[in-house]
């Protein structure tokens, strides 16, 4: 069976190098490719027809377009309406890759820091450019409540800081670590099917498919999760606490 952590392994399957710089077209690249090309296929395929009565796409893409939506609404109200397209990005390419994963064969690319990580300090950027943006350097006060003590500054602002700053490895530790210890986990009761037998390997094969079925619904909730904590984010950006 191999050891479980090498389905996390980066192939270059088109080398390409300038000297020490490495930028092949890994098994990781091509995965995001196939996302990005699913998420366009599927929006295309939904508002092709656009009619009034929505056939089976199209109820899907408005679905999903309702449901990110009403997460902005209800998360960070009508201003953060314009910030759609951004946190409808998010959730469609961690959703998708994320389900990808569970594909046999297939490559879990969020189940990689990198991958996780870069989306994070992108978010983590985004909201802290708009924060200061539309609040100037009025924005710190996000590190000190209104209204507090200013004996209690000293103890306040050190955790407010730190509190902002693990932002982004927040997102992209608890994304990577739910793919990563999921996908171990199947790994390594399939092995015992495998290597019981089909008499003795009831038990490991009934656990991995209620296994299974159990990372599909994490797939869509680290996909939630990554996109409300973003929309919180958000919020705080725009209109501070």
């Amino acid at each position: 069976m191999g050891s479980p952590v090498h389905q996390f392994e980066i192939l270059p399957l088109i080398p390409i190098r300038f000297g020490a710089l490495d930028l092949s077209f890994s098994n990781s690249a091509l995965f995001m490719l196939v996302a990005v090309l699913a998420i366009y296929l599927f929006l295309a395929r939904g508002m092709r027809e656009r009619s009034l009565v929505p056939g089976r796409f199209q109820s899907l893409v408005e679905i999903t377009y309702g449901f990110v939506a009403n997460m902005i609404r209800d998360n960070v109200g009508k201003e953060g309406e314009e910030y759609f397209p951004f946190i409808f990005t998010l959730f469609t390419f961690v959703l998708v890759g994320n389900l990808l994963g569970m594909l046999p064969y297939s490559f879990a690319y969020t189940s990689h820091i990198i991958v996780t990580g870069a989306l994070g300090m992108t978010v983590f950027a985004g909201v802290t450019v708009i924060g200061f943006m539309r609040h100037g350097l009025h924005f710190l006060r996000l590190f000190f409540p209104h209204g507090a003590p200013w004996a209690t500054a000293p103890i306040l602002i050190p955790i407010e800081l730190i509190s902002y700053l693990s932002r982004p490895f927040s997102l992209s530790v608890r994304l990577f670590a739910n793919v990563t210890v999921g996908h171990i986990m199947l790994k390594v009761l399939a092995g015992f099917v495998v290597s019981l037998g089909l008499l003795l390997g009831v038990v490991p094969l009934a656990a991995t498919v209620g296994v299974t079925v159990l990372e599909f619904g994490i797939a869509f909730l680290q996909a939630y999760v990554f996109a409300i904590l973003s929309c919180i984010y958000l919020n705080d950006a725009l209109h501070m606490h």
